[in-house]
Protein backbone atom coordinates (compact mmCIF):
# COMPACT_ATOMS: atom_id res chain seq x y z
CA UNK A 1 0.00 0.00 0.00
CA UNK A 2 1.37 3.43 -0.84
CA UNK A 3 2.17 5.95 1.84
CA UNK A 4 -0.74 8.12 0.69
CA UNK A 5 -3.10 5.14 0.79
CA UNK A 6 -1.93 4.22 4.28
CA UNK A 7 -2.51 7.79 5.47
CA UNK A 8 -5.97 7.84 3.92
CA UNK A 9 -6.82 4.51 5.59
CA UNK A 10 -5.67 5.84 8.98
CA UNK A 11 -7.66 9.05 8.53
CA UNK A 12 -10.75 7.05 7.54
CA UNK A 13 -10.41 4.94 10.70
CA UNK A 14 -9.98 8.06 12.82
CA UNK A 15 -13.03 9.69 11.19
CA UNK A 16 -15.14 6.61 11.95
CA UNK A 17 -13.88 6.55 15.53
CA UNK A 18 -14.66 10.26 15.99
CA UNK A 19 -18.14 9.77 14.51
CA UNK A 20 -18.92 6.82 16.79
CA UNK A 21 -17.49 8.68 19.79
CA UNK A 22 -19.70 11.63 18.82
CA UNK A 23 -22.86 9.52 18.61
CA UNK A 24 -22.25 7.97 22.02
CA UNK A 25 -21.32 11.39 23.38
CA UNK A 26 -24.51 12.94 21.96
CA UNK A 27 -26.59 10.30 23.71
CA UNK A 28 -24.63 11.00 26.91
CA UNK A 29 -25.24 14.73 26.43
CA UNK A 30 -29.00 14.18 26.19
CA UNK A 31 -28.92 11.98 29.31
CA UNK A 32 -26.76 14.52 31.15
CA UNK A 33 -28.92 17.53 30.29
CA UNK A 34 -32.18 15.66 30.92
CA UNK A 35 -31.10 14.39 34.34
CA UNK A 36 -29.68 17.82 35.26
CA UNK A 37 -32.89 19.59 34.35
CA UNK A 38 -35.05 17.03 36.15
CA UNK A 39 -32.95 17.43 39.29
CA UNK A 40 -32.88 21.22 39.03
CA UNK A 41 -36.63 21.43 38.53
CA UNK A 42 -37.97 18.77 40.90
CA UNK A 43 -35.46 18.60 43.76
CA UNK A 44 -33.75 20.98 46.14
CA UNK A 45 -30.30 19.68 45.22
CA UNK A 46 -27.97 22.64 44.55
CA UNK A 47 -27.17 23.40 40.91
CA UNK A 48 -23.58 22.13 40.83
CA UNK A 49 -24.30 18.96 42.83
CA UNK A 50 -27.24 18.11 40.58
CA UNK A 51 -25.05 18.73 37.53
CA UNK A 52 -22.38 16.42 38.94
CA UNK A 53 -24.93 13.65 39.63
CA UNK A 54 -26.22 13.96 36.07
CA UNK A 55 -22.65 13.72 34.77
CA UNK A 56 -22.11 10.42 36.59
CA UNK A 57 -25.36 8.98 35.19
CA UNK A 58 -24.20 9.97 31.68
CA UNK A 59 -20.73 8.46 32.32
CA UNK A 60 -22.30 5.07 33.06
CA UNK A 61 -24.37 5.24 29.87
CA UNK A 62 -21.32 6.28 27.87
CA UNK A 63 -19.19 3.39 29.14
CA UNK A 64 -21.67 0.91 27.72
CA UNK A 65 -21.72 2.72 24.37
CA UNK A 66 -17.96 3.06 24.15
CA UNK A 67 -17.12 -0.50 25.20
CA UNK A 68 -19.75 -2.28 23.12
CA UNK A 69 -19.89 -0.05 20.04
CA UNK A 70 -17.23 2.64 19.57
CA UNK A 71 -14.29 0.56 20.84
CA UNK A 72 -15.68 -2.97 20.52
CA UNK A 73 -12.68 -4.07 18.45
CA UNK A 74 -10.14 -2.87 21.04
CA UNK A 75 -8.32 -4.92 23.67
CA UNK A 76 -10.74 -6.54 26.13
CA UNK A 77 -8.22 -8.47 28.20
CA UNK A 78 -8.01 -6.18 31.23
CA UNK A 79 -11.57 -5.17 32.08
CA UNK A 80 -10.74 -4.18 35.68
CA UNK A 81 -7.90 -1.97 34.47
CA UNK A 82 -10.08 -0.58 31.69
CA UNK A 83 -12.98 0.28 33.99
CA UNK A 84 -10.65 1.78 36.60
CA UNK A 85 -8.99 4.03 34.02
CA UNK A 86 -12.36 4.88 32.46
CA UNK A 87 -13.72 6.00 35.83
CA UNK A 88 -10.51 7.90 36.64
CA UNK A 89 -10.45 9.83 33.35
CA UNK A 90 -14.22 10.32 33.51
CA UNK A 91 -13.81 11.82 36.98
CA UNK A 92 -11.19 14.24 35.63
CA UNK A 93 -13.62 15.13 32.83
CA UNK A 94 -16.37 15.61 35.43
CA UNK A 95 -14.12 18.00 37.36
CA UNK A 96 -13.48 20.00 34.17
CA UNK A 97 -17.19 20.01 33.28
CA UNK A 98 -18.39 20.84 36.79
CA UNK A 99 -15.64 23.44 37.23
CA UNK A 100 -17.07 25.47 34.37
CA UNK A 101 -20.58 25.23 35.86
CA UNK A 102 -19.21 26.06 39.32
CA UNK A 103 -17.36 29.14 38.04
CA UNK A 104 -20.47 30.40 36.24
CA UNK A 105 -22.81 29.71 39.17
CA UNK A 106 -20.73 30.80 42.15
CA UNK A 107 -18.09 32.97 40.51
CA UNK A 108 -20.36 35.07 38.33
CA UNK A 109 -23.81 34.38 39.79
CA UNK A 110 -25.10 33.05 36.47
CA UNK A 111 -27.56 30.42 37.68
CA UNK A 112 -30.79 30.87 35.77
CA UNK A 113 -31.99 27.68 34.06
CA UNK A 114 -30.81 28.90 30.66
CA UNK A 115 -27.43 30.03 31.97
CA UNK A 116 -26.93 26.76 33.85
CA UNK A 117 -27.67 24.78 30.69
CA UNK A 118 -25.35 26.93 28.57
CA UNK A 119 -22.43 26.55 30.97
CA UNK A 120 -23.15 22.85 31.47
CA UNK A 121 -22.88 22.36 27.71
CA UNK A 122 -19.69 24.46 27.49
CA UNK A 123 -18.15 22.37 30.28
CA UNK A 124 -19.19 19.16 28.54
CA UNK A 125 -17.56 20.38 25.32
CA UNK A 126 -14.23 21.12 26.98
CA UNK A 127 -14.30 17.86 28.96
CA UNK A 128 -15.16 15.89 25.81
CA UNK A 129 -11.87 16.85 24.16
CA UNK A 130 -9.98 15.55 27.19
CA UNK A 131 -12.08 12.38 27.36
CA UNK A 132 -11.62 11.54 23.67
CA UNK A 133 -7.85 11.80 23.99
CA UNK A 134 -7.64 9.87 27.26
CA UNK A 135 -10.08 7.09 26.34
CA UNK A 136 -8.45 6.29 23.01
CA UNK A 137 -4.92 6.62 24.40
CA UNK A 138 -5.18 4.92 27.79
CA UNK A 139 -8.52 3.18 28.33
CA UNK A 140 -9.58 1.44 25.11
CA UNK A 141 -6.15 0.54 23.76
CA UNK A 142 -5.75 -0.66 20.22
CA UNK A 143 -4.75 -4.25 19.75
CA UNK A 144 -1.15 -4.69 18.57
CA UNK A 145 -0.62 -5.10 14.84
CA UNK A 146 -0.39 -8.70 13.72
CA UNK A 147 2.78 -9.81 12.03
CA UNK A 148 2.23 -10.29 8.31
CA UNK A 149 2.15 -13.86 7.09
CA UNK A 150 4.60 -14.40 4.27
CA UNK A 151 3.77 -16.58 1.31
CA UNK A 152 6.30 -18.41 -0.87
CA UNK A 153 5.85 -15.66 -3.49
CA UNK A 154 7.31 -13.15 -1.02
CA UNK A 155 10.75 -14.75 -1.20
CA UNK A 156 13.40 -14.60 -3.89
CA UNK A 157 15.77 -17.41 -4.72
CA UNK A 158 19.44 -16.71 -4.14
CA UNK A 159 22.44 -18.73 -4.99
CA UNK A 160 22.99 -22.27 -3.56
CA UNK A 161 19.29 -22.85 -2.74
CA UNK A 162 18.84 -20.11 -0.13
CA UNK A 163 15.80 -17.89 -0.09
CA UNK A 164 15.42 -14.46 1.49
CA UNK A 165 12.48 -12.08 1.73
CA UNK A 166 12.10 -9.99 -1.39
CA UNK A 167 13.07 -6.29 -1.19
CA UNK A 168 9.39 -5.25 -1.13
CA UNK A 169 8.69 -7.50 1.87
CA UNK A 170 11.74 -6.17 3.71
CA UNK A 171 10.53 -2.56 3.19
CA UNK A 172 7.00 -3.38 4.41
CA UNK A 173 8.33 -5.26 7.43
CA UNK A 174 10.56 -2.31 8.36
CA UNK A 175 7.71 0.22 8.05
CA UNK A 176 4.74 -0.64 10.34
CA UNK A 177 2.58 1.97 8.56
CA UNK A 178 2.63 -0.20 5.44
CA UNK A 179 1.03 -3.20 7.16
Amino acid sequence: MSERGALRARLDLLAREVAKFGVVGAIGLVVNIAVSNLLWRYTDIPTVRAGLLATFVAILCNYVGFRYWTYRDRDKSGRTRELTLFLLFSAVGAVIETGVLYAATYGFGWNSPVQSNVFKIIGIGIATLFRFWSYRTWVFRALPDKEPVLSPDDFVQQGRGTTVPSPAVRVEAADPARR
